[in-house]
């Protein structure tokens, strides 16, 4: 990884961290819009912002444990993370799959393994007698607000794509 391409992915790091801190009452808990997760989609036009939105969420997860904004704690730096991770993975190999011109199996990854990961961490969390109920409640919950951030997301991308800002 070259200078150019470790500042772009510590760059793309920051910006989710300060976002999402900055709005920390809609980033946490179990309904909340995380705005910076609009930046999950990155991988659509830069492989590297993997790892940038990847760093972005771990930071965030974890200083908001730290300073009490996180309600789910250290659990989420791990799961929260993991779900971001995979999502942008998916998101960088399924982009040139397409449904009627959008990629919509990038666009939907981030929402269906929020869904899941971070609606299961909620019902262990909050919800112990019910676990299963507590996933689809919480993360029909955590899934609606991914849908508002990567729609915000697609037409970022939509911008981005448009500069030179992720050429190599």
């Amino acid at each position: 990884m070259n200078t150019k391409t470790l500042t772009r992915v510590a760059l793309i790091a920051a910006v989710y961290t300060v976002i999402s801190l900055v709005l920390a009452p809609l980033s946490f808990g179990n309904i909340q819009v995380r705005f910076a997760e609009a930046l999950t989609l990155l991988p659509l036009i830069y492989q590297p912002a993997i790892a940038g939105v990847t760093l972005g969420c771990f930071l965030t997860n974890l200083i908001g444990a730290l300073m009490g904004f996180n309600p789910t704690g250290l659990l989420d730096a791990v799961i929260g993370t993991a779900a971001t991770l995979i999502a942008a993975i998916i998101t960088w190999r399924c982009r040139n799959k397409k449904v009627a011109g959008l990629p919509l199996i990038s666009i939907l990854a981030p929402v269906v393994l929020n869904f899941f990961f971070v609606g299961a961490e909620l019902a262990f969390l909050l919800m112990p007698e019910n676990v299963v109920w507590g996933t689809l409640i919480f993360g029909a919950e955590v899934a609606i607000g991914e849908l508002v951030a990567v729609a915000v997301g697609y037409l970022l991308i939509g911008l981005l794509s448009k500069t030179k800002l992720f050429t190599e």
